[in-house]
């Protein structure tokens, strides 16, 4: 991954901050939630404005870059590095929203927003706003967001609206902060400090301009940035937090077997032949993993700038290298956590959240098992629908 060092204006701002967010691993999944100062210095880092256009006082980063921030985060702690993964991403949406909204929402360089894309509601047209009722799952860092934005189906005069190929038409609505109310459901295995809970709104009245749709709007910012697609942004995030996990499992078996002596031995456990053994496969599955994910996000980012677009194969190869980075991150996990024996199942030892965490972010749809099958139809030129590719 790209050094911090090399990411001004954000890079050395975020390495300061990597010691503390590690050292505080067990009071933020004791918690449930991302501490509210952990999440302002985020923001004060520039973390939230990293897909927020220039235009908005944003940084406007690049992909790699991007994915360098994150990975370096979740490396610390997992469960921070994917609410910095959430609020950043979500930022996309400014490039969509008219200038005065998107500078309404995203002006203030200090903002963090969080959000659900799954067109869990339900807005009803009213003619020049809709009127919004709904709960959404899965809306990590959601009690530090000043503002969230949710997915709801579009209806008018009571009839399900469509888009031109038949399916439900549904828009992204923004709602600020009080007008959410957030559930206490976030009783998880794993990921337990993105305090990713429940949270419902009930007849907000929400103006249309303050809504988007990432399949039916075009982004009216020019930057490369936001013609890479959507939810392969999605995807790089995700994955990036798995990798950044998995290099943190690494970080802690090896010191663990380095440190560690078999009952009645006199050697450390590293110099057992098969600990040498399984920690270079799991060192050369991540370093695989990872090279396929960067050279994925460096293509198309080249592409992005020279084209303006990115052809099927490309959001495939990007689609089909965040999934794959995601799983094979998790696999790392789970042979970190095997060869930590019975220090690992003490909730004293990272060794047990890291594996839990990394199996936690497979089941995200943007990097699941059912993205094979969707690249897989792209690599061998059938008929796709690419709307959430």
């Amino acid at each position: 991954m790209q050094p911090l060092e090399n990411i001004p204006p954000i890079g050395e701002k975020v390495a300061a901050l990597l010691p503390d967010i590690a050292a505080r691993a067990d009071d933020i999944e004791a918690a449930g939630r991302m501490p509210a100062d952990i999440a302002d210095d985020l923001a004060a880092a520039g973390v939230y404005a990293m897909v927020t256009p220039k235009s908005l006082g944003g940084l406007e980063l690049s992909p790699p870059e991007i994915v360098a921030v994150l990975h370096a985060i979740s490396r610390a702690e997992a469960s921070t590095g994917w609410c910095a993964m959430i609020g950043a991403t979500t930022a996309v949406n400014a490039a969509y929203l008219p200038r005065d909204i998107a500078q309404k929402i995203y002006g203030n360089p200090l903002s963090k927003t969080g959000g659900v894309f799954a067109p869990m509601g339900r807005a009803e047209d009213m003619g020049d706003h809709y009127r919004v009722s709904g709960r959404w799952q899965w809306g990590s860092g959601n009690v530090n967001c000043d503002w969230l934005c949710a997915g709801a189906i579009i209806f008018k005069d009571g009839e399900l609206q469509r888009m031109d190929n038949g399916a439900p038409y549904h828009r992204m609505m923004y709602f600020a902060s009080d007008q959410v109310e957030r559930l206490d459901t976030w009783h998880v295995v794993g990921m337990k400090g993105t305090g990713s809970s429940d949270f419902t709104v009930k007849d907000a009245i929400i103006p249309k301009e303050q809504s988007v749709s990432l399949i039916a709007d075009t982004p009216h910012e020019e930057g490369a940035l936001y013609t890479y697609p959507v939810f392969g942004l999605l995807a790089m995030g995700v994955a990036s937090v798995a990798l950044g996990n998995a290099a943190g499992a690494l970080d802690e078996i090896k010191a663990l077997v380095a440190a560690k002596k078999p009952i009645g031995g006199q050697k450390a456990m590293a110099e057992k032949p098969v600990i040498q053994t399984e920690i270079a496969r799991a060192e050369a599955q991540y370093r695989a993993a990872e090279a396929f994910f960067r050279e994925a996000v460096a293509k198309c980012w080249t592409s992005a700038q020279a084209n303006g677009r990115l052809g099927p194969h490309e959001r495939a190869e990007l689609r089909l290298a965040a999934t794959y980075a995601t799983e094979s991150a998790a696999d790392v996990a789970k042979t970190a956590f095997t060869l930590g024996g019975g220090n690992a199942v003490y909730l004293t030892c990272n060794l047990q959240r890291r594996f839990r965490d990394a199996h936690v972010a497979t089941q995200h749809i943007a990097t699941s098992a059912a993205i094979y099958e969707l690249t897989g139809r792209v690599l061998l030129d059938l008929p796709t629908d690419m709307a959430m590719l």
